[in-house]
């Protein structure tokens, strides 16, 4: 490695950053007036075009106001944890690949910082290390409320982590392979043609029940709403943020904006493609066209994100345990096995026989799912009508008379 490739590296590490904080940024803008229109509210409009720059002085104020510690926190602990949620994120963004391949200097650069051959694996150990950010602010603040929404956290993440580390699985049994650019890489083409219309091969398609699982573990990983309890505000104040204030408030409130961008990036990795799209143009627009998909594709999912927010209200705390242990880790235990059976089905059975049995279930599926209700609710009223009648009197005898009967027999008892 020359120091050309240095270089390289380098501008390749600050464009990843550049993209990382800019879309941090403009999230926290496009949260506060996505939720003000979905409220008939005006949202912030003063400060740049429609208010882009209001992220910019809601961080210079929070950094110049007082910063308050509490007399009996943990100090070290107390001033390191803000910066953990915030740093885990970012090492989780270096593996996701935000573009595509372009040539500088004779080299081929991929937009990528790293890539491991256990890419997958470094994605789920640093949204795993996310959680002791949150655990130890509440911890070292020595504050009740804040230790009830650490712990709130922990046991919130082990839920969902579980079911995360399927969905992932899944992926890795179907692609192969745990590297991110492997992964990429097998969701370029088509998956079928229909005339006209080509479907891309992302693996939404074959692994939607994967996707589901991730997308509802992501927002639980990222603790957004319906499924913020380490803060509820209603029974723990603030959560494990109460006793924070100024810089390091500051510093809490990002990194949970940066986790749900960088959430937002693997789910476009894994299961849309990551920076795949349409090409066409003159070559530099080729290059730059890869980065333009990628950004699209989360910028829908930040949305989606946003839009959960200002439309769910909060999860009872029991549901929201059951979500993770009953229903999301048995689903993902069975398609992690059901995946398996799709692999050795591709590996033996031609493409179109697969694609046909494919179609057959899909519709046998929709024909059930459209019966079912139909005859659950004649079997509801068949046995209403059942209940209705052996409660009701013997024909030719009122209701009164047949209640002076039961009168008269509970007096001779």
């Amino acid at each position: 490695m020359d120091a050309v490739d240095v270089w390289l590296t380098i501008a390749v590490v600050q464009a990843a950053f550049g993209l990382w904080l800019v879309g941090t940024a403009l999230l926290i803008w496009g949260e506060r007036r996505v939720v003000a229109k979905m409220q008939t509210r005006v949202g912030p409009n003063r400060l740049g075009p429609l208010g882009v720059a209001q992220p910019l002085a809601d961080g210079i104020k929070m950094f110049f106001k007082e910063d308050v510690t509490p007399r009996t926190a943990d100090k070290p602990v107390y001033f390191l944890a803000p910066a953990v949620g915030a740093l885990a994120a970012l090492l989780m963004f270096a593996v996701v690949p935000f573009g595509g391949t372009i040539e500088v200097a004779g080299r081929e650069v991929a937009l990528q910082v790293w890539d491991p051959e256990i890419g997958l694996l470094w994605v789920f150990a640093m949204s795993s290390l996310g959680v002791y950010g949150i655990v130890l602010a509440g911890w070292s603040s020595g504050s009740k409320y804040p230790l009830l929404g650490g712990v709130r956290s922990s046991a919130q993440m082990i839920s969902y982590e579980l079911g995360m580390s399927l969905s992932f699985a899944a992926v890795f049994v179907y692609v192969g392979s745990l590297r991110v650019s492997d992964i990429v890489a097998a969701q370029q083409g088509a998956f079928a043609t229909l005339g006209p219309l080509t479907i891309p091969a992302w693996n939404i398609i074959p692994m939607l029940p994967a996707f589901v699982i991730f997308f509802v573990t992501a927002v639980a990983e990222t603790q957004r709403p319906p499924f913020d309890l380490p803060e509820g505000e209603g029974e723990l104040v603030g959560g494990f943020n109460t006793e924070y204030t100024g810089a390091k408030f500051a510093m809490i409130m990002l990194g949970e904006f940066m986790n749900v961008f960088t959430f937002s990036a693997v789910m476009v990795t894994l299961f849309f493609g990551g920076p795949s799209g349409p090409a066409f143009g003159p070559g530099w627009l080729q290059a730059v066209l890869p980065t333009v998909w990628f950004v699209f594709k989360v910028a829908g999912f930040l949305f989606v994100f946003v839009w959960l927010r200002g439309t769910l209200p909060r999860f009872r705390y029991d549901r929201l345990m059951d979500l993770g242990w009953r229903v999301l880790l048995p689903v993902g235990l069975l398609w992690v096995m059901a995946s398996g059976v799709i692999v050795v089905i591709q590996q033996t059975v031609e493409r179109a026989l697969l694609l046909r049995l494919a179609a057959v279930a899909v519709g046998v599926a929709i024909v059930l799912a459209v019966i079912a209700p139909t005859v659950i609710a004649a079997l509801r009223r068949d046995g209403d009508a059942g209940g209705d009648d052996a409660g009701s009197p013997p024909e030719g005898l009122s209701e009164d008379d047949a209640a002076a009967d039961t009168d008269r027999a509970r007096a001779g008892r």
